[in-house]
C-alpha cells in the first residue's frame, strides 16, 4: 500500500505540474488584451477570446503559419514514415551485409542534440538555395524524423517471425511484394504509431523553423507566434497564447482520436 500511494502522490505532483501552467494558459488567453497589466491571471474575468484570436491573425500570419505546418507536418511525416518502413524491411528482413552497422548508421542521428546540426544545416541550406523555401522545410523535417521512425518500425519488425518470409520465399514472391504484401500490412498499427509522434514533433517545432525560414509563406505556425511575442509585437501576451491555443488544437485532437497508437508507439520503443 505504501508503495501504491508514493505512486499516486508522484503522479499527482506530475500532473499538476503540467496542469498549473497550461490553467494559466488558458485563463489568461480568454483575459481581453486591454485588462491585462502584465501579471498573470488565475481567475476567468471578462470574454476576450475571440479579439485575442482575431488580433492574433491579424497582426501576424498565424493562419498562413498554420498552413505551413500543416503541409510540413503531413509531408514530412509521411515521407519520413515510408522512408523508415522501407530501411526497417531491409534491415531486419533482407539478407544485407551487418545490419546492426546499417541500424547505428540511421539511428546515430538521434543521439547528438539537435542544435549541433543548426549551423551546418545553415550553411548548407544557403548555399544550395533552400533556405527560407518550402521544400527546404519538408527536407530537413524529413531528415530529422527518419531515425526515429526507423527505430521504432524496426523494433516492429523484428517481432515478426522469419517463418513468414521464409514461407513466401519459396513460394517465390519477391522482396517488393513480400514488402507492399506481408510486412506493411502487419506493421500498419507501428507506422501510423511512427506517424503521429513525427507529425506532433513537426508541429511544435521552433527551432528548425526560426533557423531556416524568415518570410509568412514559409515560417511554420510555432516560428509565426514567436515573432508575435516579440520586443516589437503590437499586441498583447493574452492575443499570443490565443494564437497558441489555437495551434495546439490539432495535437490535442489528434491525440485523443489516435490514443492508442501513442501507447503502442511507447512499447514499441521500449
Amino acid at each position: 500500500m505504501t508503495g501504491r500511494a508514493v505512486r499516486h502522490v508522484l503522479v499527482a505532483l506530475i500532473s499538476l505540474l503540467w496542469l498549473v501552467p497550461t490553467w494559466l494558459v488558458v485563463v489568461n488567453a480568454f483575459t481581453p488584451s486591454k485588462q491585462y497589466t502584465g501579471s498573470p491571471r488565475w481567475w476567468f474575468g471578462s470574454w476576450g477570446i475571440l479579439g485575442n484570436i482575431r488580433a492574433a491573425f491579424t497582426s501576424a500570419a498565424v493562419g498562413r503559419g498554420l498552413l505551413n505546418t500543416v503541409v510540413y507536418a503531413v509531408v514530412g511525416a509521411a515521407i519520413a514514415v515510408v522512408i523508415a518502413a522501407l530501411a526497417s524491411f531491409a534491415v531486419t528482413v533482407m539478407p544485407v551485409r551487418r545490419p546492426a552497422i546499417w541500424f547505428w548508421a540511421i539511428f546515430i542521428g538521434t543521439v547528438l542534440p539537435l542544435q549541433t546540426f543548426l549551423s551546418p544545416q545553415f550553411t548548407g541550406f544557403a548555399r544550395a538555395g533552400l533556405y527560407d523555401t518550402q521544400y527546404g522545410m519538408v527536407l530537413v523535417y524529413v531528415a530529422l524524423t527518419v531515425p526515429f521512425a526507423f527505430f521504432v518500425n524496426r523494433n516492429f519488425m523484428m517481432t515478426v517471425p522469419r517463418e513468414i518470409s521464409e514461407a513466401a520465399q519459396l513460394d517465390g514472391v519477391n522482396w517488393a511484394r513480400m514488402f507492399l504484401s506481408i510486412h506493411l500490412p502487419l506493421a500498419r498499427n507501428a507506422l501510423l504509431a511512427a506517424f503521429i509522434f513525427q507529425f506532433t514533433w513537426i508541429w511544435n517545432d521552433l527551432l528548425f523553423g526560426i533557423t531556416l525560414s524568415v518570410s509568412p509563406n514559409v515560417r511554420p505556425v510555432m516560428a509565426t507566434l514567436a515573432d508575435l511575442s516579440g520586443d516589437y509585437s503590437t499586441v498583447g501576451p493574452p492575443a499570443v497564447l490565443a494564437g497558441a491555443l489555437v495551434a495546439s488544437v490539432p495535437t490535442v485532437v489528434l491525440f485523443f482520436v489516435f490514443q492508442r497508437f501513442f501507447v503502442n508507439s511507447l512499447r514499441l520503443t521500449s
